[in-house]
């Protein structure tokens, strides 16, 4: 019985480990190996929509290829990426103040 739990969770594991991937550069097997859900015939589906219709301008717009769905979208949402650098809102930078006297 241990030793089935073990197995659960190592397998459970790989995705929860799996780094996020740009949807717009990888190859069919980063895909699948980075999304749950998505299979090496939905990774294909993905690159074969993105070279025929150009890159994905929304996270939203992978729900064009054929297979994939909302509810995958909102199980690898935070592992999809657009570009290579992950997008953050940019830090508030509060005016300088010149001191003018002399």
């Amino acid at each position: 019985m241990k030793n089935l739990i073990l197995l659960l969770l190592f397998l459970f594991s790989t995705n929860l480990l799996a780094a996020p991937v740009n949807v717009n550069t990888a190859d069919s097997k980063a895909i699948a190996d980075a999304l749950n859900g998505i299979g090496i015939k939905k990774a294909d589906a993905i690159v074969k929509y993105r070279t025929e219709n150009g890159a994905f301008a929304t996270v939203e717009d992978l729900t064009k290829v054929k297979g994939i769905g909302q509810k995958t979208l909102e199980k690898n949402k935070k592992d999809i990426l657009l570009t290579n650098t992950p997008s953050a809102e940019p830090a508030a930078v509060e005016p300088t103040k010149v001191n003018k006297s002399k």
